[in-house]
Formats: structure tokens, sequence, C-alpha cells
């Protein structure tokens, strides 16, 4: 994507940041990892895709203890504290699997919640953006209206929740 933007081919973007409650209309605050949209994947049940992915880093590790505890925390900002303390983590390992997890965190998702998957779908081949200030691994370093956000090669971070939430589309959008 960086050298078919780098030789002048015109992208639109979608820049999303924030898990606002939902409202009466389904908006692109559904991206976030923290959105509330409850989701059942091998029998468990996720309450946002936070859940899962801090559930399955547990479960990577072997920390069977925090996987329960983060099937019971509340709210993302909980579960992502328990997935910060897993027993046996190995950050190489982590990083090799992480988008993985977030991948099929967002395929359940989607998949099960028709309303979020239309929404989705209707992004086109928009390139989708977390546009994190203070995020370098799932975001992009780079606030919205930062004037280097629309430049692929000066993103801060890799943007891997935009990534993966694109592959979703295009698995979603082969299934239809």
């Amino acid at each position: 994507m960086v050298d078919f933007v780098d030789q002048g081919n015109k992208v639109k973007y979608i820049f999303f940041w924030g898990h606002q409650e939902k409202g009466e209309q389904i908006s692109k605050s559904c991206f976030s990892q923290w959105y509330d949209a409850k989701f059942e994947e091998e029998g468990n049940v996720f309450i946002t895709a936070e859940h899962y992915m801090m559930y399955n880093k547990a479960k990577l590790f072997g920390d069977d203890i925090a996987c329960e505890r983060i099937l019971l925390a509340t709210n993302p900002g909980a579960a992502k504290a328990i997935g910060r303390e897993v027993v046996g983590f190995n950050q190489e390992v982590w990083d090799e699997r992480r988008f993985e997890i977030v991948l099929n965190a967002n395929l359940a998702k989607f998949a099960q919640h028709t309303e979020l998957k239309s929404f989705l779908l209707n992004t086109g081949n928009r390139i989708l953006v977390e546009a994190s200030p203070v995020d370098k691994v799932w975001g992009i370093g780079l606030a919205q209206d930062h004037p280097e956000s629309e430049i692929p090669r000066r993103w801060k971070g890799l943007n891997l929740l935009g990534f993966a939430l694109m592959e979703v589309r295009d698995r979603l959008r082969k299934d239809l």
C-alpha cells in the first residue's frame, strides 16, 4: 500500500479512533476493539473484541487463571489490564500471533452482528485507519487531523487493526 500511494495513486481513507457508546445508528466507532458487541467463539462469550484478544493472549501463554479473569471482566479496560499481567508472556511469540488473534476476533464480531457486518462491507475498498496518536502497533501513532495521516510512509505506527479489519472485510465479502 505504501508503494501504491507513493506512486501517486489516490486512495480514500476512513479514520477511526474511540469506542463511543452506541446511539441509534452504527458508526465507525464499531471498528474499535473496545466497542460493545457481544459475540461467541468456541463456547466463550466475549463482550468486546478486546476481551477476545486478551483471552487468547493468556491462552497462548497457558495462563488459565488470566483466561478466567478476562472472561469475567466487565469492561475492556479491565480485560486489557489482566492481559498485561499474563504469566509466561513472550513478546516475540506475541508479535508473531497477535494479528491472527485480532483478525479472528473481528471475524467473529462482524459475522455475528448483521448490522456491523453491513457497515464494514459498505466501506468498500477504502483504507481503514486507526488514527490513534498513542498507539503505534494497532494504530498509526498519529491523529486523524495530523498533516501526515494520509501519507502511509509517514505513519508512526503499524495500523495492524486497520489491516485486520480490511482482511475481515475481504473475507466476509467472499462469503456473500
